[in-house]
Order: C-alpha cells, then structure tokens, then sequence
C-alpha cells in the first residue's frame, strides 16, 4: 500500500509540473526535476543514440544512467508506469503490464574519482532482473528519493513494441514546388502481420529526437498489401542542416569547435566559438551524432566516474532581439526541449544571445531553433537554415487500439536516416 501511495503521488507531482501546452499539457516528458540530477541517458546496453525500443518477448533490457552532483549518495527507487499514446498515465495495474517488479530501490552507483565537481553515478536496468514486460506501448520510470516520495528528480520515457507489423519509411525531396529545395516528404507504410482494420491504427512520425514537431499522419490508401500514408502536407519536414558539434573531452587544451579554456573560484569554463547564423550558407558536410551526446574523457580510464563537469558558454550574435520569439539549443543536451531549459538570452552588452550549462566531459551536437510565440513547432530555418539533401533520421511509431482492446498497443517501430 505503501509503495503504491508513492507511486501515485510522484504521478500526481509530474502533472502539476508538467509544462508543455495544447494536447500534451498531461504528458510526462523526459525531464530532470532535481537540480542536482545530470546526464540523463536511457538507452539499450550498447546501443546508444537511438529511441530507447524494447521489443516484448526478446528479453531485451535498457539501462538509465544519470549523476547527482552531491559527495553523498541518495536513497533512491525507480517506479513504472505504462501510458497511453500521448504519454499519459493510463492507470494499468503494474499486474498487466509486467511480470516481476515495476518498482523497486536503485543500488547500483559509485562515486566521482579525482573531480572538481562531486557526483555520484546511478544506473538502473529497465526492466530488473526476473522482470520482463507483458503489454506494449509507451512507458515511464519515475525516479524519486525513498524519504521523500513527493520529489521526483527525473523521468524519461521510453516505448515496448510487439514487432507485429512491417514498417517502412521512405525519404524523398518534397513534392510541392514550393519549398522543395529546404523540405523532406517522408512517406511511412505500414503491414500489419494480422489482419486489422486501418481505422485502428494511428501513426505517429519524429524527425532526430525532437518532440516538439512529432505528427500524426493520415491514411491516404493502399500499396499493395500494406496501408500507406503519404502524400499529405503533415508528411513535410523541414530539411534542417547538419548538427552542430563541440568536444570537452579534454578540458587542458580547446578542442573541436572550443575557442578557450578558464579555470577560476575551482571551476572550469569552456568558451565556444562565436555561432554562425547557417541560414544563408550552402549545406554543412560535417557529420555529427544527430543531436545526440557521448561522455568521454581524453586522459583518464573510466568516463562514468573520471570526467568532470564544465560551465560551457555559448554566444549567438544577434544586433537586437527577436521579440516575436525564443531561440533554443536543442538536442540531447537539453532533453530536446524547447522551454526554459533551453532557452538562450539575448544581452544588450555583448549584442548576441548566450547561454551557460554545465556538463560533463564528452561530445555534444545540437541546433539552434527558434520557436515563434504561441507555436508549438520550432523552426530551423532562421538560424541553420533548411535544405532537403540533410541528413535527418525519422522514426515511425504504429500503435493499434481495437475496441476489445483496453490500452494503446505499440504493434510496431520503424526506423531511416536521410543521407547525402
């Protein structure tokens, strides 16, 4: 009864949080709610910069790994809950999603070792052992301290796929005239492996990792024996340009795309190169981790435990600001959010928009976006500029709901990267 209560009060915590708008403003989003809590990162073991997919009856099992940056350890526990499409708690007794054990205490970490930034790193497998999970679709783990059930530090969401249908994507140049030099029209078709009406199925397509402009898309027919859809302007995405990247690995010398190092008050700063407004050059050839980031550590052995945390300054010149909308950095390095934690500043004295995070040693590519006020959906165009030959990868998510059923299925995931 307990651990239930718990539960149900770190759900009712993340709603009243919660910060998104319009049809989401109930979705659990990948957030750290703690201050402390850092580099956050769920992925299959092994398999990183990819959507963190479980297939049911694999025994696959993904594993979370994230910091607190204090000296002493917390008491923490994990708990899971399965949702609906949108990501909303659907209240499924744990019974019915999961064999074993949906909640439990988190005892694996170990301690920063010869740091200027104490931290202790946690991870956790998902799900534990003797666990597996028995209902597709879409899932949180909550992680919150033992004595203090109330205070969520972090949630991250992640998706069970029963592989019950063949998907397939396709990346082409958009077919309009306009805008066909900067968008990319991706058609998705999908072959259920039984036999299920199309008017139960919903499809949803992201491009990278963003969220902010994840679509629904709408039948337009039949190829064959698989439904198709395709061909309707909700299939068009902007080209975007290739990431942008910089490397804190080694925090003794600047590296790719860091113009100084400083060391003052005991902490370490690293000054980036002024960014460049893409939005009128040609099409960047660098190729990066789509958004994503990887920690490493040029000198020492171990990244988990031997990279250090780094105040890294970014500087956007701008003449004056934009007031009819925010700029952003956007990618794994903030969660892919376009809110508050991401938001870059502009100041009046340096004339550009800054911004400042702290984060461990490692590699980290992202874009600048700026979000109009109002708008749910971001733009690239105005800071990176837009070209349909990018590389961007799309990842289609096929969820099924027949009247018998009582919860949004995950019947399948598909997966394709543009390329050059």
């Amino acid at each position: 009864m307990y651990l239930c209560g718990m539960k149900r009060l770190a759900i009712l915590f993340l709603l009243a949080v919660n910060v998104t708008v319009g049809v989401w403003a109930q979705a659990v989003t990948d957030s750290a709610w703690h201050p402390a809590v850092r580099t956050v990162s769920l992925c299959r073991d092994g398999i990183e910069f990819e959507p963190p997919v479980l297939t049911l009856g694999t025994g696959e099992r993904l594993v979370l790994r994230f910091d607190v940056l204090q000296a002493a350890p917390m008491e923490l526990r994990y708990s899971i809950a399965h949702c609906n499409r949108d990501f909303e708690p659907d209240g499924m007794p744990e019974g019915e999603f999961m064999n074993g054990f949906a909640e439990g205490a988190i005892d694996n970490m170990q301690f920063s070792f010869t740091t200027n930034t104490d931290y202790v790193n946690y991870w956790q497998t998902v799900p534990a052992d003797y666990s597996e999970f028995v209902a597709s679709g879409n899932y949180v783990i909550t992680i919150y301290q033992y004595d203090h059930p109330d205070s969520v530090l972090l949630t991250r969401r992640f998706y069970v796929s029963e592989a019950a249908a063949k998907v397939t994507l396709a990346v082409d140049r958009a077919t309009s005239a306009e805008g066909s030099l900067q968008n990319q029209e991706v058609s998705v078709g999908v072959e259920p492996m039984q036999n299920v009406s199309q008017q139960y199925l919903c499809v949803r397509l992201q491009q990278n990792g963003r969220v902010d402009n994840l679509r629904t898309l709408e039948f337009s027919g039949y190829d064959r024996n698989a439904y198709s859809y395709s061909r309707r302007s909700v299939n068009v995405f902007p080209g975007g340009n290739a990431f942008r990247y910089f490397d804190i690995s080694n925090i003794r010398s600047p590296m790719h795309n860091v113009q100084q190092i400083e060391r003052y008050g005991g902490e370490t700063f690293a000054i980036l190169r002024p960014l460049e407004n893409r939005s009128t050059r040609p099409l960047s050839s660098d190729r990066t981790l789509q958004g994503g980031m990887k920690v490493n550590v040029w000198d020492r052995d171990n990244k988990l435990t031997e990279a250090d945390y780094v105040w890294v300054n970014f500087s956007l010149p701008a003449p004056t600001p934009l007031l009819g909308g925010s700029v952003h950095i956007v990618g794994d390095i903030t969660d892919w959010a376009v809110d508050d934690r991401s938001r870059m500043e502009w100041n009046p004295r340096y004339k550009a928009y800054n911004a400042r995070l702290f984060l461990k040693q490692g590699y980290y590519s992202y874009q600048v976006l700026y979000k109009p006020v109002g708008e749910r959906e971001a733009q690239t165009a105005l800071f990176e500029g837009d070209h349909y030959a990018a590389t961007n990868a799309y990842t289609a998510y096929v969820y099924m709901r027949t009247p018998s059923d009582r919860y949004d299925r995950l019947l399948a995931v598909g997966r394709t990267f543009t390329s050059k």
